[in-house]
């Protein structure tokens, strides 16, 4: 099955640095290709110069290696002729005419744009009739690793699609739905759950995340990040000039410190760093690998902020300094990096021991 395309979700804004970056990831593997993105759209079609198949394609990239991207699909697929009165039978036509025999598992779904959201409620309409129109067509098999997408970009047009259950994000569009707990401080809270969901397996998140451990939070107020480790029972030195939650504060589990964040050092090594401190994103990422090739900390996770132009080379100049750092300590890490939906004009960094 040769490629029309491979479809990338990205936030709406950052269509030019997800563009950019799957170019680089292909070129440094031998495969040429060029892209389309439109402004704002949340989305970014790659199109490949050599033959491949979907099965090639998946072998050679992992999503959880871009930044820029939340979920992708192969296309297989367009269809910009559904009718209203009934879209289900030629998408489930098209699906078979491609040959395609998928997990029982069918993401409906639009970009993550004021544009597309709009749609969300024809896609939720149709996934009962489209999934018994693909169960009567015998396409849909449980023992298969693929899963399809519709992604419709209009109510008359949309894209058909598979991505591996292995090598795509588990949520429609790759955004995890979340929701900020009433006690939690701020909304900020959201980002550093997020990352623990997508930046690390359900295993790591187990053994590294138990409670009792120890943590550094830079720039903690007013503790949306603390939150998240006090609630798995993770004592917290909460670094700020700013006033802590009350709440954070009378669990017993939270030292507030009014200190710099830049010149705090712990009294001992700890399990986790996390920092979500407004300031330049060299200097973050500096900071944070700093800890790790200290061993001041285990792990870490980090948002750094972006600048307004040169966001996909300021990324990697600060990846490119972290693994400067930690590898002249001898620290051997893993940089996992993400723009998580709960981020803005920024990016989530975590750092993890390899092996550890």
């Amino acid at each position: 099955m040769s490629a029309i395309a491979v479809f990338l979700y990205c936030r709406p804004g950052f269509e030019g640095e997800c563009a950019a970056e799957i170019v680089d990831q292909a070129r440094a593997v031998g495969i040429a290709g060029y892209c389309k993105a439109k402004p704002a759209s949340g989305y970014v079609l790659f199109y490949p110069a050599d033959e491949l198949t979907a099965a090639q394609w998946f072998a050679k990239f992992r999503l959880c290696d871009l930044i820029f991207a939340r979920q992708w699909f192969w296309v297989v697929g367009w269809r910009d002729d559904l009718p209203l009165t009934d879209r289900a039978t030629p998408l489930a036509q098209g699906v078979a005419e491609a040959g395609l025999a998928v997990v029982d598992e069918v993401f409906l779904e639009t970009p993550d744009s004021d544009e597309h959201k709009v749609l969300s409620p024809l896609c939720q309409g149709l996934r009962v009739p489209l999934g018994q129109r693909l169960q009567r067509l015998g396409v849909l098999q449980t023992a298969s690793p693929w899963r399809l997408h519709i992604c419709f970009l209009a109510s008359h047009a949309a894209y058909i699609g598979i991505s591996p259950t292995a090598n795509s994000a588990p949520w429609l569009g790759g955004v995890p739905r979340l929701r900020s707990p009433s006690e939690a401080p701020s909304r900020s809270t959201l980002k550093l759950e997020e990352a623990f969901l997508t930046l690390l397996t359900a295993d790591e998140r187990e053994r590294w995340l138990q409670p009792g451990m120890a943590a550094v939070d830079l720039g903690a107020s007013p503790g949306g990040w603390t939150y998240q480790l006090v609630r798995r029972h993770v004592r917290v030195t909460a670094i700020d000039n700013g006033a802590l939650a009350p709440s954070l504060m009378d669990s017993g589990l939270v030292e507030h410190l009014r200190v710099d964040g830049f010149s705090y050092r712990p009294p001992r090594p700890v399990q986790w760093l996390v920092c979500d401190m407004v300031e330049q994103p060299i200097r973050t990422a500096e900071l944070a690998a700093r800890w790790v090739a200290q061993a001041w900390c285990l792990c870490a996770v980090v948002n750094l902020k972006l600048p307004m132009k040169k966001r996909y080379s300021e990324v990697q100049r600060c990846m490119e300094r972290m693994h400067e750092i930690t590898a002249a300590e001898g620290r051997v890490v893993e940089l996992r990096a993400k723009q998580l939906y709960h981020d803005r004009d920024e990016i989530t960094v975590c750092v993890v021991p390899v092996g550890g």
